[in-house]
């Protein structure tokens, strides 16, 4: 399947290596040189903003969905193509979703996760059927993908609820696996 669009799940602030910028830009470079649309979280700070402006930069189309009270707070990035204003971080998440194909993960805190658990779970209960994919940058994703292994070994995912999310620190293979929908764990 082609991506026409790619929602992409990370920090609201930069962190400390400066190894997840540069991953940010490349990830927001990328997908506006294969055509496929940028939808993420609206905010104009941290990987967020890094994302957004290279995607911006490259000449992609980059669609922001954020919640009002962060509008409201000034965090939200104004030079986009097109910016949702919703009324809640489920509508957020719900809206992103239904304008993705795929969603890509950064490294990000409790609010990344959030919405990425989120979306597994949607996939899991047959929701939609769209992948995840956690770029590694330098490990940070590790911890959660033995967790991920853990969790199928213990019998709390079936093996294919554990495919529909995927682990790589190559972005070019992450983006190829998540063009095509794995099954199984990977």
């Amino acid at each position: 399947m082609a991506l026409g669009a790619v929602a992409v799940f990370c920090g609201s602030s930069p962190g400390t290596d400066p190894a997840y910028a540069e991953a940010a830009r490349l990830v927001g470079r990328t997908l506006a040189e294969q055509g496929t649309t940028l939808v993420y979280g609206g905010g104009r700070v941290g990987l967020m903003g890094v994302v957004a402006d290279a995607a911006l930069e490259a000449g992609g189309e980059v669609v922001g969905v954020i919640p009002g009270g962060l509008f409201a707070a000034e965090v939200a990035h104004t030079g986009l193509t097109r910016l949702h204003e919703v009324g809640s971080m489920h509508e957020r998440k719900q809206l992103m979703a239904d304008l993705a194909d795929a969603f890509l993960v950064l490294p990000g805190g409790a609010g990344t996760l959030d919405e990425v658990a989120e979306q597994w779970t949607w996939a899991q209960l047959g929701i939609h059927d769209k992948p995840s994919g956690f770029l590694d940058v330098g490990g940070f994703w590790r911890p959660l993908h033995a967790m991920r292994e853990a969790m199928l070994e213990a019998g709390f995912v079936a093996a294919d609820a554990a495919g529909v999310v995927t682990f790589d620190a190559d972005l070019t293979s992450l983006l190829a696996r998540l063009a095509r929908p794995a099954r199984g764990p990977v």
